[in-house]
């Protein structure tokens, strides 16, 4: 299903499945993108600030998209991200935690300077498996407005 900015409406919520996340997926998502003792050494993090090893908040803000566009948020829409504002890692994901993602359109503008295509603000929070916030963001994304049809 295609999705045009005119389909999206303020206050649209998507929610995604419970997925768990392994000690193994986090050291190996840090091992190539945030190799910090806290989130690659087990003994290491033992010691540290949390007691254990940590995700990286990169890795959360990543598999937030990614569980949003495997369940087909936006269909077969292009939409082409223009950035995240307020990302806030809030409490630490441990191995073994079972993450939600939810996603709110907060915003809609259509562009002043390309008028093909409209800007989609959404509010996105991770929370895990006792409820509590684990990341928060709002991110902004360009969507193609629906096609005018020609004139006869």
């Amino acid at each position: 299903m295609r999705r045009y900015f005119e389909d999206f409406a303020i206050g649209e919520t998507w929610a995604s499945e419970p997925f768990t996340l392994s000690q193994d997926a986090i050291i190996g998502y840090a091992r190539d993108y945030d190799p910090q003792p806290i989130h690659i050494d087990p003994e290491k993090a033992a010691d540290g600030p949390f007691g254990s090893v940590i995700a990286s908040g990169w890795q959360i803000a990543a598999l937030s998209m990614r569980v949003f566009v495997e369940a087909g948020g936006y269909g077969e829409t292009p939409v082409v991200g223009m950035g995240i504002d307020e990302l806030r890692w809030r409490r630490p994901v441990r191995p073994g935690d079972r993450l939600r993602v939810v996603r709110t359109v907060v915003e809609t503008e259509r562009s002043k300077t390309r008028p093909g295509f409209g800007v989609v603000r959404t509010q996105i929070s991770v929370t895990n498996q006792d409820d509590e916030v684990v990341m928060t963001m709002v991110s902004l994304g360009r969507v193609p407005c629906r096609p005018v049809p020609a004139r006869a």
